[in-house]
């Protein structure tokens, strides 16, 4: 074996590693972070298989060996980002009507909370002027400086945190029946409440930022996980229309993600148009899609795009739909959760040891809270 040989081997066996981590179901973070890249693993997987027939010369029965082995990993990695794709059918079908009273458009923004460049975001909304704007890892700085938007946006949830995970609501459309919850840590907030639609239609609305598993922030992703997978459990897309939006911390393609998406019966209006990696916004060959828009059946699409960059380490998202409920009938089926999906759904929320057992969906009558205004 030459000294070529040894290094295309080299990173052969290096390029098998975030394959098998993925395979597995072991849930720390250097594991789990394997999960995210997967359009430049497939990348670097393709050139070390040409690297292979380029030094191979293909008499040895392990060069074949190697090479199949590649061959296989990268299949994998691109079996779980091909619904991402152009190449893919399309899950939600555009919408080609007229009618703006079935319509909902929503702006979702981390918008980092050193970031400075208010007037940016600010003049992304007024560009788009979506009904629904929500801004993540907002603090009380953040929220002083977007109170321009008042005057348009007449409700509002204010949640400021300095902890990277502070949350703020602004709504064109009424809000009713809000509740500002901690799922699974006590400083991590998430927002439930109900929209209504200009044509008197109420939409369920969930707003989430879990933690990632990080060096620098957890260990494991179980915690993420769990708020996922808690609200994929008690989501009820055959009773009530419903929204879930945010930075989940995790990729479209990733376990968890499509668990939560098997469990709650949502879709995902980006299968078969694209990526939208909207992190990192400054590493333009490490991204990924974080930030997320999945809705029920009964929406079809008007618009959806990553938007421009706010001096944050994540692109804004915007999307408008349209509320339909013949929808049901011709979007893309989802697919349904198995029974050992479900069992390890459900051992996922109880490793976390979750504040809540159930998802919120209402205040009592007699709470304070519930009031055209909210803010924590």
């Amino acid at each position: 074996m030459n000294t070529g040989e040894i290094i295309v081997l080299f990173f052969s066996v290096l390029m098998c590693i975030p394959t098998l981590a993925s395979i597995t179901r072991f849930d720390q973070w250097w594991i789990r972070g394997f999960d995210f890249p997967r359009i430049q693993i497939s990348f670097l997987i393709c050139v070390v298989i040409i690297a292979s027939f380029i030094v191979y010369d293909l008499d040895e029965t392990w060069h074949w060996i190697s090479i199949g082995i590649l061959f296989l990993s990268l299949v994998y990695q691109l079996v779980k980002i091909y619904p991402y794709t152009w190449f893919s059918r399309k899950q939600v079908l555009k919408f080609n009507g007229t009618d703006p009273n079935g319509t909902i458009s929503l702006l979702v923004s981390n918008v980092l909370t050193p970031n400075k460049n208010y007037d940016k975001l600010i003049g992304l909304v007024n560009k788009r002027e979506p009904d629904i704007v929500l801004t993540l890892e907002s603090d009380k700085t953040w929220e002083k400086e977007l109170e321009v938007l008042e005057k348009d946006y007449e409700y509002t949830v204010k949640i400021p945190q300095d902890n990277l995970y502070g949350m703020h609501l602004y709504s064109k459309l009424k809000l009713e029946e809000i509740n500002v919850s901690y799922l699974v840590q006590e400083d991590i907030p998430s927002i439930h409440a109900y929209v209504i639609l200009r044509n008197g239609k109420k939409i369920r609305l969930h707003c989430l930022h879990p933690m990632p598993p990080s060096p620098t922030e957890s260990d494991t992703s179980t915690n993420r996980d769990a708020e996922l997978l808690m609200l994929g459990r008690d989501i009820d897309v055959e009773k009530q229309t419903t929204l879930v939006i945010g930075d989940l911390n995790d990729v479209a393609w990733s376990r968890t993600t499509k668990l939560f998406l098997k469990l709650s019966g949502m879709m995902d209006p980006r299968i078969g148009r694209g990526f939208f990696n909207t992190f990192h916004a400054d590493y333009s060959l490490l991204r990924w899609p974080l930030d997320h828009v999945f809705h029920s059946k009964d929406f079809t699409l008007l618009d959806i795009a990553r938007e421009s960059n706010i001096g944050s380490d994540h692109f804004p998202m915007y999307i408008k739909l349209n509320h339909e409920p013949t929808a049901e009938v011709v979007n893309e089926d989802t697919e349904q959760a198995d029974h050992e999906e479900e069992e390890w759904a459900e051992e996922k929320i109880q490793n976390a040891d979750p504040l809540q057992q159930k998802i919120p969906f209402s205040f009592p009558e007699n709470s304070q809270l519930k009031r055209r205004f909210l803010s924590i």
